[in-house]
């Protein structure tokens, strides 16, 4: 199954900006994920098993870190272009 998942992470203490990049680029190098990263938030998307071990692998080494963290994320169950603005209108039914 595919997916979609949104994320945002938000470092509570010392270094958010280095902590966000680490994590981000942790996510870059998880296999069969495709991710887009903007000033808002990234996302992710694959197979539900990529995306959803990618996304645990990299909070857990996030979170062994001293710093506090939140990590809010969004999942959608449905396959996406991510690097494609979303239309507006729903597509007509036949």
């Amino acid at each position: 199954m595919k997916i979609v998942a949104d994320m945002s992470l938000y470092p509570l203490k010392d270094r958010p900006i280095s902590d966000i990049i680490e994590f981000i680029e942790e996510l870059q190098v998880q296999d069969s994920i495709e991710i887009v990263t903007n000033q808002l938030g990234t996302q992710l998307s694959g197979e539900f098993e990529a995306v959803t071990g990618a996304i645990n692998h990299c909070m857990r080494k996030a979170m062994e870190a001293p710093n506090t963290m939140v990590l809010v994320v969004k999942y959608l169950n449905i396959s996406v272009e991510l690097k494609r603005a979303p239309s507006l209108t729903p597509p007509s039914e036949v």
